[in-house]
């Protein structure tokens, strides 16, 4: 191209989103593109890496796209939205100069091309991920990594170029899920669970900490206790996990969703014993009633939940423990929610994410008999929620007096605000109230007040 273009890419959804963002960066930046912040107006395009994940989600990724077009710029969407309803989305969005699905990314600058040209690009026609292969990328030949950016990552040939700064970077372990939860659409349209090669992995983690400043990696996927099994080596994060802490310049390593029923004692011994490896379990619990988590293809009970908790704490006191929760499942009775609520209650975790039901397209659930009434489980949610507020407030103030260490993230005239290692990303954050340490420093820290979940500290000499 004789002229640069510019792509503002604005990223909805998880972490995991956040990663491939960056990796579209990577590709686009090779194809001679700037790339810019979502929200700049000066773009000649605008790419929206979409969620697809419930409702919700979709709504906003929805506004997203009609928002962006409002000012007469191009729009691409990408994502889970875009891979899951493809041409429909299309169809029904014309706001949306293209919708680019999973494999489609290695050829993304190529479409931007054709956008700009004024082209029509066909819409991909998405395909239930579950019956096909794994998702393999398509290398890009002759494309080589920039200098002082990561190695090839997911797409042969490419890199990741960080779009977010800061000490904190999630880092992907693996892609898609092979597990058949009755209410998540997921693996029909991410796939099967593919890990990437530990080598791979390591690589990243040393240049977000040699040449990007990451001092904390949260690692992210769809199920990060199913790490490795693709690979013949269902325990390879129980291996991985003490060499990334040894990377030069990292000071902690933090593991996202974890299944309970794989989350094996071996894995607890490494999580609670490896020095740089945090104490914090993201245990995707949610229910507590062990017959609708039958109904909902997934295993455990409230006994077997709260044995996994107190083994932790044996372990480790200070870990921290958060989890999501779905009300409303199909079937779920009255007895049910006291179950849960009862569960929730005795296990005094430091966060809990409270959804409400809904259909999502495609999934078993939807064809469940013992649908729940949405004002009722409207009802249902705002009692759990207001439940959980409570006990994670309650687990805050267990915790005045301890001392910790606070990761700084950003600093204002109050004060230094970061993370202990027991608070996860968009869980918590600690204020060290008139601190003026930089970004990424490490403060010693006691424990002074709290403001529901969200703490206070008094830095140490």
């Amino acid at each position: 191209m004789s002229d640069q273009r510019t792509i503002a890419l604005l990223t909805l959804g998880c972490a995991r989103n956040d990663v491939d963002t960056d990796e579209l960066a990577a590709v686009l930046s090779a194809d001679g593109y700037r790339i810019v912040a979502g929200d700049d107006d000066t773009a000649d395009v605008v790419m929206i890496n979409t969620c697809g994940f419930v409702t919700e989600a979709k709504k906003e990724s929805i506004d997203a796209i009609i928002g962006a077009a409002g000012d007469g710029r191009p729009v691409v969407a990408v994502g889970c939205l875009a891979e899951r309803y493809g041409r429909e989305l299309a169809d029904e969005l014309p706001e949306a100069a293209a919708v680019v699905g999973f494999d489609g990314y290695a050829g993304i600058g190529r479409t931007v091309e054709a956008v700009l040209a004024g082209e029509s690009i066909e819409s991909h026609e998405p395909v239930d991920r579950r019956t096909l292969l794994p998702l393999s990328p398509v290398a890009r030949p002759g494309v080589s990594t920039p200098p002082g950016h990561a190695p090839g990552l997911d797409l042969p040939g490419t890199s990741r170029v960080r779009l977010r700064s800061g000490p904190v970077a999630p880092v992907k372990i693996a892609s898609g899920c092979d597990r058949r939860c009755a209410f998540c659409a997921i693996p029909r349209f991410r796939g099967a669970f593919v890990s990437r090669r530990p080598t791979d992995i390591l690589d990243e983690v040393r240049w977000l900490a040699a040449d990007e400043g990451v001092r904390e990696v949260v690692l992210v996927s769809e199920n990060s206790t199913s790490y490795g099994k693709d690979l013949g080596a269902p325990r390879l994060l129980e291996t991985l996990l003490p060499d990334l802490a040894a990377v030069d310049g990292l000071d902690r390593v933090r593991v996202s969703y974890l299944q309970p029923a794989e989350t094996r004692d071996s894995l607890v011994a490494v999580m609670t014993g490896t020095p740089g490896v945090v104490p914090y379990f993201d245990l995707s619990f949610q229910h507590a009633s062990g017959p609708l988590l039958r109904r909902m293809r997934r295993f455990g009970d409230a006994e077997s939940f709260l044995g996994l908790i107190s083994d932790i704490r044996r372990r480790a006191p200070e870990a921290g423990i958060r989890s999501n929760v779905i009300v409303g499942f199909p079937g779920e009775t009255e007895a049910d929610v006291r179950t849960l609520m009862d569960f929730v209650s005795e296990a005094e975790m430091d966060a809990v994410g409270v959804f409400a039901y809904s259909d999502e397209d495609g999934t078993e659930a939807v064809d469940l008999a013992g649908h729940v009434d949405v004002d009722e489980i409207r009802e249902r949610v705002a009692a759990v929620a207001a439940l959980t507020d409570e006990v994670s407030a309650a687990r805050a103030r267990q915790r005045l007096g301890d001392r910790a260490t606070v990761l700084v993230e950003s600093v204002s005239d109050a004060g230094a605000r970061g993370r202990c290692a027991f608070q996860g990303p968009e869980d918590a954050d600690t204020l060290v109230a008139g601190d003026r340490t930089a970004v990424g420093d490490m403060v010693e820290v006691v424990i002074t007040g709290c403001d529901g979940v969200d703490l206070e500290a008094r830095a140490l000499p």
